[in-house]
């Protein structure tokens, strides 16, 4: 889904748009929603806007700023891979050989990274920033490694 700023009747106006591929694999749209005219102060869209924390009024709506997504495909697919080699399974192992830390999570996340984007041992630490892992927990991961390294 995007926002699509369409004009109609000399008024510009903000609709969430959707795209697809009709039953004959031809690329379509379709409007899921229109949230108001952009040219208009005080309307739905300043509404929506002033909702989500966004200040209205002076600022430019079509300055819409989006922030960048954690990336999860590829993670998501190494993570179903990984889980159905057994290798979950390590984590049991060490917890018997009496690891506090855990040393299953750190192992799977050097490996995804060297998959994904390969990086120092400290570079995995930025990369699990941009990255959404499940079961990972990322702040433990990361002070208990930054503890280690120093």
């Amino acid at each position: 889904m995007f926002l699509k700023i369409s004009s109609s009747g000399g008024h510009r106006y903000v609709r969430l748009v959707e795209s697809f591929r009709n039953a004959d694999g031809q690329p379509r749209q379709r409007t899921n929603a229109t949230l108001g005219r952009l040219d208009e102060q005080g309307g739905p869209l300043d509404a929506l806007l002033r909702a989500k924390g966004r200040p209205s009024g002076d600022s430019d709506p079509s300055q819409v700023r989006f922030e960048s997504a954690l990336a999860l495909g590829d993670v998501w697919a190494l993570d179903a891979l990984w889980h159905e080699l057994g290798f979950h399974g390590l984590g049991a192992i060490f917890r018997r050989a009496r690891f506090t830390t855990a040393v299953e999570h750190a192992i799977r996340v050097m490996v995804f990274n060297r998959l994904c984007d390969p990086e120092s041992k400290l570079g995995v630490l930025r990369w699990l920033q941009t990255v959404s892992m499940p079961g990972i927990d990322v702040d433990k991961l990361s002070s208990h490694s930054r503890q280690v390294v120093d």
